[in-house]
């Protein structure tokens, strides 16, 4: 395949609500362009974009697919995304290399919580956007209706680019209100340009009008124009609507049937006239905020944005290449970790077909294998020393307990997951040094599942997911005094440790050992062992946690001085914890943090509510940056979270969000206290 110039390539993320078409509307682009000769259907499993077994199984998107298309010799990449949020990574991922997006919307349904999520996400990434009303081969979509809630929902700037044509009462294609035509296809497929049916032409004049005047304040030439009643050239139109999208002017709204193909033909014809190339933006952002031109003719710059795990073809490295242009076997550099990487072989990828290429142009996206030392968010140059702006992606903070199915697999399982979380940067693997249980947090339910059937398919490892165990730990309350003494004979030589020693809350986390022993009762050499016999008695308190804060001072004491030795004075220290926990009145303490609750002015009050029931303490209430949201702050243990981002996201239709940081430890309410005892007692 010949280099593709800059000018004539397009990258356009598709967005929205899960189910609302948009890997339909992909393979409609595909087939229209003839990419390929078949129309594939999520239903039956056979798309470009959904090919992963888990997609097909589950009938959504999970991974963001690249689907590059020609038409009218403009290169066309959509980058296909999920619709459910457990896999937003995947979004962010291709709306940082994507130039433009469309915005899928279900004729029928209207404007649904992922439609506004994926607005926000275009617009937190600087992309000018459309909309595609989909689905109007069902009698109750309704044109009208969900063009108005755009336009209130999303600003004036929202105007039609093409109308749904009617013809008997039905529709059966699209009518470009630029153009002034119909495009119709008939039930085999073939399309047609036609003249505009009488039926439709006051639609269509309603709706051009609405159009020329957003045409016309693009620019105070055409505003004149448009207020003197003179006639907008379609040259000029053209051009405006170029310039309108690109800076946020104007919002077009394409309509059809993706199953049908309907208006999918002069979409396409829109996009090739009028959506931005890689240079429109002039500059690219740096990793520390600075500014860089786009030279499409300069040193060559790839961005890695995705990385994929394949167990055959080894690590697959998606980029785009923000200036100059790449060659096969061209070595660069990585500025993240400074090695040299050799791009031995570059392809481009339409669903899992593969196509290696020699070259690709300033703006283009491809693929390499085998860059063992690049990552997502990688930045590789020829000479000059810079990255790129990475990809801020969602934290996770659904967390499970991970075991292996097998106890054969225990070997693996790091290895597997560290794999696993290479590719997915919105899954985290933590094995907690407190509670000696493998944890993975990740986006959601679903998202959990997908890692175990990958992990499954890819490396042959079956895990089971537990409840996560919570970092309780132990404190006392009261100050005392008490003895511990060991002593054992044997016959021969014997074993003799003495010691006393208060016990009180500690000032600093963990052990602060102290000697106030007077007139050598206790030698020296013995305190070390001392302190190490408290210090391993902490790791279990009078229910099994952990202690902490503790201040252990030993103020006397008596040795043998044939039979003393460490173990002996070891042990006599542990045998006065043993008694200190039955007499200091220790609690348990739990972890708890700063939580910080944005969701919909609306849902404030439904969302505290709950807040109180897990225990949390508001602490305060502000206006978030996004219009209409409110951010709420609290403390909140830990273990009253751990279902949150499942609860908060039905509370709120996705809407809300949230961050946790553990900040500290507090005491456990009594009434708590003995079921969590009892529970650390079966667990072992």
């Amino acid at each position: 395949m010949a280099k593709i110039e800059t000018k004539n390539i397009r990258n356009i993320a598709l967005l929205g609500h899960g189910g609302s078409g948009k890997t339909s509307l992909a393979e409609a682009m595909l087939y229209l362009t003839g990419e390929t000769d078949r129309l594939g259907t999520v239903t039956a499993g056979n798309t470009v974009c959904d090919y992963d077994a888990e997609e097909i199984s589950r009938k959504i998107s999970i991974s963001a697919t690249l689907a590059p298309m020609m038409w009218k010799d403009i290169k066309i990449n959509v980058i296909d995304t999920p619709g459910y949020l457990d896999f937003a990574g995947e979004v962010v991922q291709a709306l940082r290399v994507a130039d433009s997006a469309i915005i899928v919307v279900d004729g029928k349904a209207g404007i649904e919580v992922g439609t506004e999520l994926a607005w926000d996400s275009v617009t937190a990434a600087h992309l000018p956007r459309a909309f595609f009303i989909n689905k109007f081969d069902d009698n109750e979509a309704r044109f009208g209706r969900v063009l108005d809630s755009l336009h209130e929902t999303f600003g004036k700037n929202v105007c039609p680019l093409t109308i749904p044509m009617v013809r008997g009462g039905e529709v059966v294609g699209a009518i470009d209100l630029i153009d002034q035509t119909a495009h119709v296809f008939d039930a085999n497929g073939r399309h047609s340009v036609e003249m505009i049916p009488d039926e439709s032409k006051e639609a269509a004049a309603k709706y051009r009008d609405m159009l020329m005047e957003a045409v016309a304040s693009t620019n105070e030439e055409l505003m004149m124009k448009y207020f003197d009643g003179e006639e907008i050239s379609h040259m000029e139109a053209v051009n405006a609507v170029h310039e309108g999208i690109i800076h946020g002017e104007i919002v077009p709204v394409f309509c059809g049937a993706a199953t049908k193909l309907w208006g999918v033909w002069t979409m396409l014809d829109k996009i090739t006239e009028s959506f931005p190339r890689h240079t429109a933006k002039k500059q690219e952002t740096l990793a520390d905020g600075e500014k860089i031109d786009i030279v499409p003719e300069g040193e060559p710059a790839i961005f890695v944005f995705k990385t994929v795990a394949d167990p055959f073809v080894g690590k697959m490295s998606f980029f785009k290449v923000m200036n100059g242009s790449v060659r096969r076997d061209m070595t660069l550099r990585n500025n993240t970790t400074g090695d040299n990487e050799k791009l031995a072989h570059i392809y481009t990828l339409r669903g899992k077909k593969q196509t290696e290429v020699e070259e690709l142009a300033c703006g283009d996206i491809g693929m390499v294998a085998k860059l063992n030392n690049t990552n997502t968010n990688d930045t590789l140059t020829w000479n000059k020393a810079f990255e790129y702006r990475k990809i801020v992606f969602p934290k996770p903070y659904y967390v499970k307990g991970m075991t292996p199915a097998s106890k054969g697999d225990e070997g693996k399982i790091s290895q597997s997951i560290a794999k696993m979380v290479e590719e997915d940067y919105t899954l985290r693997f933590e094995n907690n040094p407190e509670t000696k249980q493998l944890l993975i947090y990740g986006l959601g339910e679903v998202h959990l599942a997908v890692l175990a059937a990958r992990l499954k398919s890819r490396f042959g490892l079956n895990i089971k997911y537990d409840t996560p165990k919570i970092a309780y730990r132990e404190k006392i309350t009261k100050s005392v005094d008490v003895e511990g003494k060991h002593k054992k004979q044997n016959g021969g030589s014997g074993q003799y440790g003495h010691v006393k020693m208060r016990f009180a809350p500690g000032e600093e986390e963990g052990l602060t050992f102290t000697v106030s022993v007077v007139g050598g009762t206790v030698p020296k050499n013995f305190y070390p062992a001392v302190e190490k016999g408290i210090q391993e008695a902490m790791q279990k308190g009078i229910a099994g946690f952990p202690m902490t804060h503790l201040a252990a001072d030993l103020y006397d004491g008596s040795y043998h001085a044939v039979d003393s030795d460490e173990i002996s004075f070891k042990t006599a220290a542990s045998l006065a914890y043993k008694k200190m926990l039955e007499q200091a009145g220790p609690v348990i303490l739990e972890p708890v943090g700063d939580l910080r609750v944005t969701v919909p002015d609306g849902l404030v009050g439904d969302v505290m509510g709950d807040l109180n029931k897990r225990r949390g303490s508001v602490m305060g209430m502000e206006p978030a940056a996004h219009k209409g949201y409110t951010t709420i702050q609290a403390i909140a243990p830990k273990v009253e979270l751990l279902d949150y981002p499942i609860t908060l996201r039905a509370m709120t239709q996705g809407r809300g969000s949230f961050d946790f940081a553990v900040t500290g430890y507090d005491i456990v309410p009594a009434n708590l206290a003995a079921k969590i005892i009892e529970e650390n007692k079966q667990q072992g």
